[in-house]
């Protein structure tokens, strides 16, 4: 008996560490579907302390878990298919964030407030969604971030029920852009893995590519589209493939008096690649394997120097850090080679 419960406390204290809310829905409190996914947990976040997230831009994201997945939908609302997504999300109990374009809410203002009203978080993407955001003048760019959010929050009927959480159409940023979003404290989110239901892909390839980046890279913000058909032919199979492979999907919102800002480390909303890695472990073999005399008679600060190791180790030492000064080096370069080819930032791989 005693063996049946200790994963669930082990859950339960995973869970704590990162600020979850215990009282989120998950599968089992998902009325009338037992095998729903649910919503594993919801992160409150302060856009003043990380003003852009998003690996496809940014040097942050979120600070997610393995196996953790937030889901966004751009360019909405629009019928049929805002309507139909938000069914399937309902009948999971899952909750994503939609990043609204001002005209769309113009026209279809009770999609916006639906959507609200499920618990979805409501973004803003700007006014009239133009492709060329990029080489838009500044005045330009700021009447698009300005006109979408009065528009998106004239539809809800209340402008503090908006996130001030902002999406650059195609990921269109500019320095002055940017600045202006972080002056009206507003959050730029990039994403982590697109899913490419933008190009004319057919719902099974749609579900392919998510599922393929997302196995990839273990956690991620999941850039989707709820204006496309195929995008909800591909989410009922992609929510159920999720929850197949053991991925969960979080929730954000805007810290404030109701949702406390969750506690993270610096470090965990880096990039995966940029983490530091952790230092390797000790078995307990190789513990019980070492000189005791020898550890006594010399100070840690020089149990790792060059004086004290084996030859042999420590010319295997010096093989594996010239390999991975190698490999970084060339990744480096391939990384500013694709920043300067496409004025986004590429953040070097180790792997």
């Amino acid at each position: 008996m005693i063996r049946a419960v200790r994963p669930s406390f082990a859950a339960l204290a995973l869970w704590l560490a990162w600020g979850a809310t215990p009282n989120v829905a998950v599968a089992e409190d998902c009325p009338g579907n037992p095998d729903a996914i649910g919503t594993s947990r919801t992160i409150a976040v302060d856009p003043a302390e990380h003003p852009r997230i998003g690996a496809m831009n940014y040097p942050e994201t979120l600070p997610l878990a393995e196996k953790e997945v937030v889901l966004t939908f751009d360019d909405g609302p629009i019928a049929p298919y805002t309507g139909k997504v938000l069914d399937i999300l309902a009948s999971q109990c899952v909750h994503a964030t939609y990043f609204i374009v001002g005209e769309m809410a113009r026209t279809r203002p009770e999609l916006v407030r639906r959507a609200y009203r499920e618990g979805h978080t409501i973004a803003t993407h700007s006014m009239t969604h133009p492709y060329a955001f990029k080489g838009l003048p500044f005045d330009k760019a700021k009447a698009q971030i300005e006109d979408g959010i009065e528009a998106t929050s004239a539809a809800l009927g209340d402008s503090k029920s908006l996130a001030p959480f902002f999406r650059f159409p195609g990921f269109g940023r500019t320095d002055k852009a940017e600045d202006y979003a972080a002056s009206r404290g507003l959050m730029v989110w990039s994403a982590d893995v697109p899913a490419d239901d933008w190009m004319h892909i057919g719902d099974r390839e749609i579900t392919r590519r998510a599922l393929m980046r997302l196995e990839h890279k273990g956690r991620g913000v999941l850039l989707l589209h709820d204006i496309h058909p195929a995008t909800v032919l591909a989410l009922p199979v992609l929510l159920k493939e999720l929850k197949a492979r053991g991925f969960h999907i979080v929730h954000v919102v805007p810290a404030s008096a109701d949702h406390p800002k969750t506690e993270t480390t610096a470090e965990a909303w880096l990039v995966p690649n940029r983490r530091k890695p952790a230092a390797p472990a000790l078995t307990l073999a190789e513990v019980q394997n070492l000189n005791g005399d020898f550890l006594a008679q010399h100070p840690g600060a020089d149990l790792c120097t060059p004086q004290v190791m084996s030859p042999k180790s420590f010319q295997r030492s010096r093989n594996l850090a010239a390999r991975a000064s190698r490999h970084f080096s060339a990744s480096r370069r391939f990384a500013h080679a694709r920043s300067a080819r496409s004025g986004r930032w590429f953040a070097p791989m180790w792997y």
